[in-house]
C-alpha cells in the first residue's frame, strides 16, 4: 500500500475527513451541546468504524487500537479509555443515521475507462444482488428483522436476519448503494429502491429472480441499460428474428394476463461448456442494445458472468472483513443498522485504497489482495498518529 495515502487515524480519516464527519453528524442532529468524554465526531464515529475494521475484536481492544498511535506520540495526555458502558451509551446517542448519510455523501463510482473490467463498449458495468446478515438473537431484533424458516417445516433459523440489496460497480467492487431491511422484505422490493443511483451510460447486470416488468421499468427509467438472466419457466415468444440468430421478444407482468403493458427485449440464448454447469441453458434479455455489430451476442453472454463479482464483494464484506460465521452483536435494531453501515463504509474505504493503489501501478484492482489491504488498513490505524486529540 502507499503509506503517503494514510494520515490521521490511518485509512479512516484519509477517506472520511474529520471536517466532513463533523458536518454529517451536525446535519443529523447528533452534534454535542456540551463537551462529553466521548463527543460524537471525536471518538464515536471513528470508534464505530473501527469496530467494523477490527471485527470481531471486543470494544476495549478496538478502542486501544484506535488510540495506540496517539499514545505513542504522547498526544493522549491524561485522557483514559472510557468504560465499556460509556462506549455503549455513546453508540446509542449516535444512532445509525449519521453513518447512512456519510455513506450516501461519500460513495461514488471510481472506475475509469482504463480500469480493467469496469467498462464494456462505453458502458459502466454495475450489478444488482442481495445478501443476508445474521444478527444477535434478541426480541427486539426478531421483531424488527424477522427470523427465516428452514426447509418445508416450521423450524426457524438460529438467528434473526437482516436482508440487504446492493448496487455494485463490477470492476472496482465498490458498493454504490445499499438498501437494508427485514428478511420479511423480498430482494426485488429492496432492489426497486436502487435505481436512484443509476444513470445513462451504465449497464446493470442481474440474476433471474430480479426479472419483472415493474423493476425493469424502474431501472430503465433511470437511463441505464440492462442485461438480466431469464427464469427457466419464462416463455419468450419470437416477435422478430435477428440476423445473429437471436430474437426480439416481449415480457409482461404475471398480473397482466392481457399483455396490456409489455416491454420489448432482445433475447440471447446459449449454453455453457467447459464448466461445472456443462450444457445448462442460459437466456438473457437486454434493453436497447439491439445493434448486433456494436453489441455482439457472444460478448453479452460472456459479459453476464461478471455478475458473479457481486458474490466476491459479499465474501469480502462478510467473510474477510466481518469474519466468517460472525453474528452482528447489537441487541437493538438501531445498533444492527449502525453496524451494517459501518461495515459498508469500511469496505468502501478499503476498495478506494485498492483502486487508487492499482491505478498508480497500472494494475487490475482484482490483482490486489483484499485481505492484505485489510491488514494494511488495520496497521495504519494502530500505528499512525491521529489528526485530533481527545
Amino acid at each position: 500500500m502507499e503509506p503517503g495515502l494514510l494520515s490521521g487515524l490511518g485509512l479512516l480519516t484519509w477517506v472520511y475527513r474529520p471536517g466532513l464527519v463533523d458536518r454529517v453528524v451536525a446535519a443529523c442532529g447528533r452534534d454535542e451541546q456540551r463537551i462529553r468524554l466521548l463527543p460524537a465526531r471525536l471518538v464515536v464515529v471513528y470508534f464505530v468504524l473501527a469496530l467494523a475494521l477490527f471485527s470481531p475484536a471486543p470494544y476495549l481492544e478496538v478502542m486501544r487500537h484506535l488510540v495506540e498511535g496517539l499514545r505513542g506520540q504522547g498526544l493522549l495526555g491524561e485522557w483514559h479509555i472510557p468504560a465499556k458502558s460509556s462506549l455503549f451509551r455513546a453508540r446509542q446517542r449516535l444512532g445509525s443515521e449519521p453513518l447512512r448519510v456519510l455513506f450516501a455523501t461519500t460513495v461514488r463510482p471510481m472506475g475509469t475507462e482504463a480500469t480493467p473490467g469496469c467498462f464494456w463498449r462505453g458502458l459502466r458495468l454495475l450489478a444488482v444482488d442481495g445478501t443476508c446478515w445474521d444478527v444477535a438473537d434478541s426480541p427486539a431484533n426478531e421483531a424488527a428483522f424477522g427470523r427465516p424458516g428452514i426447509g418445508p417445516g416450521h423450524d426457524k433459523s438460529s438467528f434473526p436476519q437482516e436482508r440487504m440489496a446492493c448496487l455494485i460497480e463490477v470492476g472496482t467492487h465498490l458498493v454504490l448503494d445499499a438498501e437494508p431491511a427485514s428478511c420479511r422484505t423480498g430482494e426485488v422490493t429492496l432492489a426497486s429502491r436502487l435505481p436512484r443511483s443509476c444513470q445513462s451510460g451504465e449497464l446493470v447486470l442481474a440474476d433471474r429472480e430480479f426479472l419483472g416488468v415493474r423493476l425493469w421499468r424502474a431501472f430503465t427509467d433511470s437511463g441505464a441499460d440492462l442485461l438480466w438472466r431469464v427464469p427457466a419457466n419464462r416463455i419468450l415468444p419470437v416477435e422478430r428474428q435477428l440476423r445473429d440468430g437471436f430474437w426480439l421478444s416481449r415480457i409482461h407482468a404475471h398480473t397482466d394476463p392481457a399483455h396490456r403493458d409489455q416491454v420489448t427485449v432482445r433475447v440471447v440464448a446459449y449454453q455453457l461448456h467447459g464448466t461445472s454447469r456443462e450444457g445448462e441453458n442460459y437466456r438473457l434479455v437486454t434493453t436497447s442494445l439491439l445493434d448486433a455489430r456494436r453489441y455482439p451476442a457472444r460478448q453479452l453472454a460472456a459479459l453476464y458472468q461478471e455478475r458473479w463479482e457481486a458474490e466476491t464483494v459479499f465474501a469480502e464484506l462478510k467473510t474477510h472483513q466481518r469474519g466468517a460465521r460472525i453474528v452482528l452483536t447489537s441487541k437493538t435494531p438501531y445498533g444492527i443498522l449502525q453496524q451494517i453501515w459501518a461495515h459498508l463504509l469500511v469496505h468502501h474505504a478499503l476498495r478506494e485504497l485498492t483502486v487508487r493503489t492499482a491505478a498508480t501501478r497500472d494494475l487490475d484492482p482484482d490483482l490486489i489482495s483484499f485481505t492484505e489491504t485489510l491488514r494494511s488498513a488495520r496497521r495504519s490505524v494502530t500505528l499512525t498518529p491521529g489528526s485530533f486529540s481527545p
